[in-house]
């Protein structure tokens, strides 16, 4: 196929390559470096842009559109501190594996290394929490560099990748390459037969779940009822494998009420779980009973099968492994599973709370902040899909939750529920303006106790109760949301919880309801 090339602006060139790379949404913060790329965006209609009031939620819900889309999460903010507020985001992306592509702009070439005003050196400083980063000198070199960060960020274990540009780019003009075509790369799918052999000869098998599982999931639900075998999932893995299922016991790690099940199993095959410290602590011995299926890289004690789940698993029901009669074992495994609710006094508690809302949103899709409501979140919510629960798992960054809301919203053109803590909601609560803006159906659920709950938990157990900056202050969250222009609304009383529920899903905009809750809950 012919290739056509025009002349354009690196500002231009940027415009037209984004979109000629599937890219539809971008997040970001203009300034004077992006200023000519921002005037690009205003004259096309093809890439909408999302303005954020601080960059590190630009960020953020990109990484939310790119959980819920399956595309490619893109920011935009310019030099300096621009640049240097992205870093909390890039490395949430990073550890839970979620594709982004962020541009950064940059002082001018020959300015670089003199501490121009707002010079930062982003790439060293991004190192090590992007896969992989570019600093783009002359327009000739945008096209071809922007290609090779989303193939990169798309491939593999995904992953956030940063395009930093030198302001002079924008101005430079280059030839354009209207239509390119990459080949794509030969898949290969490891042997399978040392893990047939290990499931023939299993008494007592479980698959754990991870994120790395979520494009695999009707395989890892084929694969688990062709062998009848239980299922269980580490945080980030909700959703692959649905909780209404027989045999789903339930979320594993130090948070979790299936670990005694994996203990006692003699073969535990992981599917897209990289085996944290918070997961890999409470399983045990794993030595010479673990299969472990991941894009990338295996735990040294465990028979390795590197490379995509969904094509090795594939491989592997292909094969038709003997079927053996685990009934026995299930009801077993079904009665290692440890749910812990315990009430501390007559105010609400955030199970209580939970339980309502599991019943009013049904499929809706929900992201979380960090703290104890993440946790009795992914407790007391079942999700049947993947893709329907989105927290952040190996960074625990607070401020994640509501901005990825937003992405999520915008991706899948639907409410999103963000349940939120008191404490993490503050850390961005600014982007009610931009729900607000777009008028998107955010729904924020504060499980407010007046502390950092999961630090205050600590200090009752670990430090004798001595509680130090963990008890903070709130504003109004109720004004606060009127003030922006959104529905405000306070529950104190577990027999108000559905009526608010209701008007908060019926109402067409952003809600946000101040659930007041027992302050010294513990999980």
């Amino acid at each position: 196929m012919q290739t056509l090339t025009k002349t354009y602006t690196g500002a231009k060139i940027l415009t037209e390559t984004l979109k000629q790379l599937g890219t539809d949404t971008i997040f970001g913060y203009p300034g004077g470096i992006v200023l000519s790329v921002y005037d690009e965006l205003a004259q096309q209609s093809a890439i909408k842009h999302y303005l954020v009031r601080h960059e590190q939620s630009a960020v953020h819900a990109a990484e939310g559109y790119a959980r819920v889309s399956g595309k490619c999460g893109v920011v935009l903010v310019t030099s300096g501190p621009g640049a240097t507020n992205i870093v909390t985001g890039l490395a949430n992306a990073y550890l839970d594996g979620f594709p982004l592509v962020v541009i950064t702009g940059q002082v001018s070439a020959e300015l670089l290394h003199q501490d121009a005003f707002q010079e930062v050196d982003i790439i060293d400083i991004t190192k090590s929490c992007t896969k992989k980063n570019f600093q783009v000198k002359s327009a000739e070199n945008l096209q071809q560099t922007l290609q090779e960060a989303f193939k990169i960020a798309m491939s593999g274990k995904k992953g956030p990748v940063v395009v930093d540009i030198t302001k002079n780019v924008f101005s430079e003009k280059a030839e354009f390459q209207e239509l390119t075509q990459n080949q794509p790369e030969p898949s290969t799918v490891p042997s399978v037969e040392q893990a047939l052999k290990a499931v023939s000869s299993a008494k007592r098998p479980i698959i754990i779940t991870g994120g790395g599982a979520i494009n695999a999931s009707k395989e890892v639900r084929e694969f688990a009822h062709s062998l009848n075998i239980p299922v269980v999932s580490t945080m980030m893995g909700l959703g692959v494998y649905p909780a209404d299922d027989e045999n789903y016991l339930g979320m594993v790690g130090i948070f979790g009420s299936a670990n005694k099940a994996v203990r006692e199993s003699d073969l535990i095959i992981a599917i897209g779980t990289r085996f944290n410290d918070r997961v890999k602590g409470c399983l045990g011995n794993l030595e010479n009973k673990l299969i472990q299926i991941d894009i990338n890289k295996v735990l040294p004690e465990a028979s390795g099968l590197i490379g995509d789940a969904k094509e090795i698993l594939s491989e592997i029901i292909s094969k038709k492994c003997e079927v053996k009669d685990f009934t026995d074992w299930i009801q077993h495994a079904k009665a290692l599973v440890t749910p812990n609710y315990q009430k501390r006094s007559d105010r609400m508690h955030s199970f209580e709370v939970l339980s309502e809302i599991q019943e009013c949103i049904k499929d809706k899709i929900i992201t979380t902040e960090v703290g104890q409501h993440q946790v009795w979140a992914s407790r007391c919510l079942k999700f049947n899909e993947p893709r329907k629960f989105i927290t952040s798992g190996g960074l625990g960054t607070m401020g994640f939750g509501f901005p990825s809301a937003i992405g999520a919203s915008i991706a899948s053109n639907q409410p999103v529920v963000c349940i939120a803590g008191d404490g993490s909601f503050q850390m961005n609560l600014q982007e009610i303006a931009t729900c607000m803006d777009y008028n998107l159906p955010v729904k924020i659920f504060i499980l407010n106790n007046g502390y950092l709950g999961m630090v205050r938990q600590f200090q009752e157990k670990i430090c004798e109760q001595r509680y130090y900056a963990t008890k903070i202050s709130n504003p109004d969250f109720v004004k606060l949301a009127q003030s922006y222009g959104a529905l405000g609304l306070r529950v104190e009383k577990f027999e108000d919880i559905k009526l608010a529920l209701k008007q908060a899903m019926d109402y067409n905009g952003t809600t946000l309801i101040d659930f007041v809750i027992e302050p010294e809950e513990l999980l």
